[in-house]
């Protein structure tokens, strides 16, 4: 084959084999996650970047914890329908911040929604007014979160507000509501961004706070993860949503230090990206993909 020819050859297969593979990349992050819900409690942390949103999947009932950024909402949206939802039963907006609600409003419109909850705080932001005219606009109203609600979530299953404990903080992440769930055996505690102050109440409030699974506070901020708080839970598994090169530094070095020293796991979603663990009622393990 003459040099030339040999040349453009060379090149057109490099080509096909980059297409290929952007093709074949493209697939793999849209495809339908084959995940096994029977009889098991699928718990996704959702990489949204810089925020939070975890979904919950149970005895055929969808429970969506915040929603991330707006800049995320195509995404989350995505990855909800490529994972077969079209109702959620209970929406929790854990407080009104941008990196937990931006994302709420386009969820609201999307999908089918059984009961929404928040605490009993409010904010001037563009995201909070679009999530207020989005539930108005199916006439949906915000149940008030309060300590020792009940979600209803199936048998074998009890999914339980522990906070906010008071509707007068300073620091808006202390309104974040707190959610226990257990799953036979198995038990998860979810925090929003609730900082010490809400630690310290949970703890005086004598809630039994132990957990194999933390979703770690306010993105693994040094402002939560308090030591006492985190000898109540004493998880094995800690779960970090946050954002790759934020700019708040996010995960602290001295939170992760902590979970370190107690032989804890760390997940982040910044690192692992989506986070999916699977629990039988028994033991809990990290999803691995198709």
């Amino acid at each position: 084959m003459p040099k030339k020819a040999w040349l453009k050859y060379t090149l057109i297969c490099v080509v096909l084999i980059f297409v290929t593979t952007c093709a074949t990349i493209v697939y793999n992050s849209t495809q339908k996650t084959n995940l096994d819900l029977k009889n098991n409690m699928v718990t996704h942390f959702i990489d949204v970047g810089q925020g939070d949103c975890i979904l919950i999947q149970v005895n055929n009932k969808n429970l969506l914890i915040d929603s991330g950024t707006s800049d995320s909402k195509q995404k989350l949206i995505r990855y909800l329908k490529n994972n077969n939802i079209t109702k959620l039963d209970y929406i929790v907006a854990t407080h009104p911040h941008e990196d937990h609600i931006g994302g709420m409003s386009s969820i609201i419109n999307a999908f089918d929604i059984g009961e929404f909850f928040a605490p009993k705080v409010t904010a001037t932001s563009q995201s909070f007014t679009d999530m207020i005219r989005a539930l108005r606009s199916k006439n949906l109203k915000i149940h008030i979160a309060r300590p020792n609600m009940y979600l209803d979530l199936g048998p074998d299953t009890s999914c339980v507000m522990l906070s906010p404990n008071s509707e007068t903080y300073e620091n808006t992440n202390d309104y974040s509501c707190v959610i226990k769930i257990s799953f036979k055996n198995s038990s998860y505690l979810f925090t929003g961004d609730a900082a010490i102050e809400a630690e310290q109440e949970l703890i005086s409030n004598g809630y039994n706070l132990k957990a194999q699974v933390l979703k770690v506070g306010h993105h693994g901020s040094k402002t939560s993860t308090s030591p006492k708080f985190l000898n109540e839970v004493s998880p094995k598994i800690a779960v970090i949503s946050c954002g790759a090169f934020n700019t708040y530094g996010h995960p602290h070095t001295e939170t992760l230090d902590k979970f370190k020293k107690i032989n804890c796991m760390i997940y982040r979603t910044d690192i692992d990206k989506n986070i999916v663990l699977i629990s039988d009622g028994t033991s809990i393990k990290k999803f691995q993909g198709n």
